[in-house]
């Protein structure tokens, strides 16, 4: 009857990854399971003494092809995919002379790591590409109602227990392994396809596949489910991150740390993003981190409480000393002193979040879609191509802050306007309608600290109230893109009001 509980007496291994593989096989037979391998696997387990039978004697052929064909076989997928309570197939088996297998152990070629190393060549990549280990685990998986496929070396120990508890493998615990190793195959074949297409600016297909790291206590919202998935196929800033303290990582506590920690990859020195609502509140860069963190606050002490903090530098006592003054959710950085850990573990809700790389565009930019996703590129941000329009030229400490303005704007909501000086965000407008209110809501944050300073836009100014408005806020510098048919007249507007303008050759918007 299909579902019913499976004994183990036979058992397929065929395994890239080696990892316990000696002490599991041994268990196996010291509870009567007959193990049949080949080519490594084989050799390692002969090396372990472990009694193995050899696939080729099942077979009776050797391997060929320098091992791309080895266990490609009647006789091995026969006693894999044969429905144990099905007259028909028995009858198969009998005739032919078949030993079903009751075990299948397959873990596959490395492709991923291949492809990440850096002097692989493209003919050493597709022979990382598994043929026969697929083969086993998609044909044992098909069969879980008879046949228990392990394909992780996290799951052997699940198994000697089962066997060791009931003397066969129940059919939920062969139903979940096999539904784990459909995922494993659909990720493998992901990833191939995903690297057949790497020259393609938009791939005909995009196919990743994304695993289940950890279940949220809820969405954006508590009335909402949440959950954080990964590709593994691709590269994470939250690969490796150690949380030090606090609860666990809430659905915003990560999309804000991903926005704060994004726009900390694009200073070289040391700066301080804060973020709310995975929108910047406050930037800055300065000589020391906690100094570029004071600066930071200082834009907008209102919206930072509660807000996440991503510094691109290690935190030191000093630093940590200033974070603690007020309630945050989440801190992320490269590092911290010991010191500092010990500052920040007095704020008990406080996650102190380590990384070990930047910030790095993987894949595609995508935005779901009812039924699917727009796609694109990551935006980059350039200071490249940047022209003076009218009349004055921008001074050194301008040209410093409009580069800073720049960077900034890239990460704000559109519409947006930036108000900063001396590399210091002094006041943000995002999220706007209309480009006029941004910097209304720019210069009223900024309370007179953007005299002498600059201003960035996102976008073109479709009319001098714009170049206006910042004007009002006392900036004497604006970078902006151009390509407005009233260009002309912005030109002549920044003349008039002895501004210096930049203009830039992209917009960034960002909804």
């Amino acid at each position: 009857m299909r579902g019913e509980p499976t004994p183990i007496k036979r058992a397929l291994i065929s395994v890239w990854d080696k990892t316990g593989l000696d002490g599991f096989a041994a268990a196996l037979v010291e509870r009567g399971v007959k193990i049949v391998s080949s080519g490594g696997t084989a050799r390692a387990l002969r090396d372990a003494d472990v009694p193995v039978t050899e696939v080729e004697s099942v077979t009776g052929a050797p391997e060929m092809l320098g091992g791309r064909v080895k266990t490609l076989h009647p006789n091995i997928h026969g006693g894999i995919l044969a429905v144990r309570t099905n007259p028909e197939h028995a009858a198969d088996l009998e005739r032919a002379g078949i030993e079903p297998f009751d075990l299948v152990v397959s873990t596959l070629y490395p492709f991923t790591e291949a492809v990440a190393k850096p002097d692989a060549t493209d003919d050493e990549i597709v022979e990382m590409i598994d043929i026969g280990g697929v083969t086993l685990t998609r044909a044992a998986a098909k069969n879980h109602s008879d046949v228990l496929v392990v394909t992780d070396p996290g799951q052997y120990g699940a198994v000697i227990d089962a066997i060791d508890a009931e003397g066969t493998i129940p059919y939920e615990m062969r139903k979940a392994f096999a539904r784990r190793a459909f995922a494993v195959t659909a990720a493998y074949d992901a990833a191939i396809s995903a690297w057949m297409q790497r020259d393609d600016d938009l791939p005909e297909t995009l196919d990743f596949s994304l695993e289940r790291r950890a279940v949220l206590r809820y969405g954006e919202n508590p009335h909402q489910k949440g959950a954080l998935y990964l590709d593994a196929s691709s590269r994470s800033w939250l690969d490796g991150m150690v949380q030090h303290g606090g609860k666990e990582l809430s659905f915003n506590n990560i999309w804000d740390a991903e926005a704060a920690w994004r726009l900390a990859a694009e200073f070289e020195e040391n700066a301080a993003v804060i973020v709310k609502h995975a929108i910047p509140c406050g930037v800055a860069e300065s000589t020391t981190v906690a100094d570029a963190y004071r600066l930071a606050f200082e834009c907008d002490e209102t919206s930072a409480f509660g807000g996440v903090v991503a510094l691109n530098a290690t935190v030191d006592a000093a630093a940590a000393a200033a974070l603690a003054e007020i309630f945050l959710e989440v801190v992320v950085a490269p590092g911290y002193t010991d010191d500092a850990l010990e500052l920040l573990a007095a704020k008990k809700n406080l996650r102190a979040l380590e990384v070990k790389g930047r910030w790095e565009p993987a894949g595609f930019d995508m935005k779901r879609i009812s039924g699917g996703f727009v796609v694109q590129d990551f935006d980059t941000v350039s200071v490249e191509d940047w022209r003076v329009a009218g009349a004055v030229e921008p001074t050194l400490e301008q040209w410093a802050d409009v580069k800073f303005a720049w960077k900034t704007i890239a990460h704000v909501r559109s519409n947006a306007i930036v108000l900063a000086k001396g590399r210091q965000a002094v006041g943000i407008g995002s999220g706007q309608q209309s480009r006029v209110d941004a910097a209304e809501i720019a210069t009223r944050k900024a309370a007179g600290r953007a005299v002498g300073g600059v201003a960035a836009s996102d976008a073109f100014f479709p009319f001098r109230d714009g170049i206006d408005a910042v004007a009002a806020a006392g900036v004497t510098a604006v970078v902006a893109p151009s390509g407005s048919i009233r260009d002309d007249e912005i030109v002549a507007a920044a003349d008039e009001l002895a501004i210096a303008l930049v203009f830039t050759s992209e917009r960034h918007f960002r909804h």
